[in-house]
């Protein structure tokens, strides 16, 4: 195998050929170095040829002092080990140990090398998302969102619409998307690839590359763990014993509760409490921190708490749980906020506060696979596990959990197990959605995070009442928050409350993974009458007044 590497980098920042030349001449001046390139400014793209011992930090400072952003996304040998085809002595050259999105996105991309796969789950084909998670809770929300905004319509002269009275009914329709999605888009799907498996079982591993699923001992040429993860719930006295709704149980509840508290303000409690309380259930959520969506923008976070207020729930921050208990048909929850006690009571009890790996009881320790203080598998960049023949991706590896990373992960796990082409696991520009109505949504760094990171930054703040189309709605509740760094004005943060605020949000995603300033973002057409034309509003507002301008942002 050759000592000499390929590095592949994503420069951020560039604006013109000049800047291109500056940064392929800082690469080159790297000790080691034996060839970079910068193809075009517009592509952001830069490739290095060097000795296998220069490291990542290098070639990244070197880019820094140039005056830009740099991001490694592959690095693998000059010549790479590439493993297809395959011997076929191997029972599999590839095997998933797990079958959600991450497994499934794993095996796809194997098939497509050319290798044979083999899915291996012991419960129900689809994973957390599609069976329990996203698909079940965003259809819940959306019909919760219609049903409060027919009773209580913005526009005047609409008659109110009553709240639809058949609550199984709304879960039985939920119940079938979930099940259509996991037909389509899982068990069919792997029907489609001839050279996937999908064996119903346990796994286990023995050490090595060596698994037993059912009795029958395998030995895949390697190995992808994507076991996912499960609702995790704090020590609190008393909370095992009296029993609780996981957000996974709150999304089958045969019939309403009059009442429900939430213990957790994140994005999952937020979701959940406004879902119920437009049902007409009576909400109280407790967080133990100062504010609910502590990752936000502290003005994100208080503008939904107001909202959420607004519809009456009860929100409850800095409360620290001394113990539950369950009696006379309810829970009581003894509480202390300052010093000051509270029993807080309800019929029904949610614990929303996080997911844990799962990754107990299937051999890792014996595969000598490393885990973290949560249980998460350790993996490098390239998504390899301390077992060099085995990768891990999704929840399992921990945060940040989404679904899209998962799928993401499992795909440049399998590429990096079987063709050795060294992808980088790169979670630059990753966005985030809470589907509360208003939506939060956001991405890259919030006004903090940059400060801590030695950014010198300056911030925009658009409440949306100075958006035509939250006007034109008759919706204004909302803001945009955007962060650019002082010297360059190149975008680091964008911070969207608002209506379909996830939709807003790609725009943002694509100018910070490419590096664009919030001039570029102001000079860009946007459609007037959208809501992505707050994000042009947002990037005046640096230099401007804009409720000084014509309609157009002219």
């Amino acid at each position: 195998m050759s000592d000499r590497v390929h590095v592949r980098l994503r420069v951020e920042g560039m604006t013109c050929d000049g800047c291109a030349r500056h940064v392929a001449e800082a690469l080159n001046s790297v000790l080691g170095v034996e060839q970079a390139q910068v193809g075009s400014w517009r592509t952001g793209q830069a490739t290095v040829v060097a000795s296998g011992e220069i490291g990542d930090h290098a070639l990244v400072d070197a880019v820094r002092k140039a005056g830009y952003h740099g991001v490694i996304v592959e690095r693998r040998p000059l010549e790479p080990t590439r493993l297809v085809p395959f011997s076929k002595g191997r029972d599999y050259d590839l095997m998933t140990i797990g079958g959600g999105s991450a497994a499934f996105a794993a095996a796809i991309k194997a098939a497509e090398l050319g290798a044979r796969v083999a899915i291996v789950e012991k419960g129900t084909i689809g994973g957390t998302c599609v069976n329990i998670g996203c698909v079940p809770s965003k259809t819940l929300i959306k019909a919760a969102e219609l049903c409060y905004h027919s009773a209580y319509p913005r526009f005047e002269g609409l008659t109110a619409c009553p709240p639809p009275s058949d609550w199984q009914r709304v879960v039985q329709q939920k119940d079938e998307l979930v099940t259509a999605l996991r037909q389509g888009k899982y068990v069919d799907v792997a029907a489609v690839y001839p050279t996937i498996t999908i064996l119903k079982g346990d796994a286990m591993l023995l050490g090595g590359r060596h698994v037993r699923v059912n009795g029958t001992a395998y030995e895949p040429e390697k190995i992808v763990v994507a076991t996912g993860s499960s609702p995790w719930a704090p020590p609190i006295p008393g909370l095992q014993e009296a029993g609780f709704l996981t957000s996974e149980q709150a999304l089958g509840l045969e019939t309403l509760p009059a009442s429900l508290i939430i213990i957790g303000g994140g994005s999952i409690g937020l979701e959940f409490a406004q879902l119920f309380t437009r049902f007409g259930v009576q909400v109280m959520v407790l967080e133990s921190g100062p504010h609910v969506a502590r990752a936000e923008e502290p003005e994100i976070g208080q503008a939904l708490v107001r909202y959420l207020e607004d519809e009456k729930v009860r929100i409850c921050t800095n409360i620290t749980i001394n113990q539950v208990e369950r009696r006379d048909g309810g829970y009581f929850v003894h509480t202390e906020t300052n010093g000051k006690p509270e029993i807080c009571r309800a019929e029904r009890l949610l614990v929303a506060t996080g997911r844990r790996p799962n990754t107990g009881g299937f051999g890792l320790e014996a595969a000598g696979v490393r885990l973290g203080a949560k249980g998460e598998i350790m993996v490098n960049d390239h998504l390899q596990t301390s077992n060099p023949d085995i990768y891990a991706a999704g929840d399992c590896i921990g945060d940040p959990m989404y679904v899209y990373v998962a799928a993401y992960a499992g795909g440049l796990a399998t590429e990096n197990a079987l063709s050795g082409v060294g992808r980088v696991f790169d979670l630059t520009a990753l966005p985030h959605v809470t589907f509360t109505d208003p939506q939060i949504a956001s991405v890259g760094l919030t006004e903090r995070q940059a400060r801590e990171k030695g950014l010198r930054v300056h911030t925009s703040l658009l409440p949306l009442e100075h958006v035509p189309r939250a006007r034109a709605s008759r919706n204004t509740k909302g803001l945009i928050k955007l962060v650019a760094e002082e010297e360059t004005g190149r975008l680091v943060g964008a911070h969207v409350l608002a209506a379909e605020a996830g939709e807003v949000i790609q725009e943002a995603t694509l100018a910070i993974r490419f590096g664009l300033t919030v001039q570029d973002v102001a000079d860009t057409f946007h459609p007037y009458l959208t809501m992505v034309e707050g994000l042009k509003l947002a990037a005046l507002t640096f230099k401007k007044d804009v409720s000084k301008l014509s309609c157009c942002a002219a």
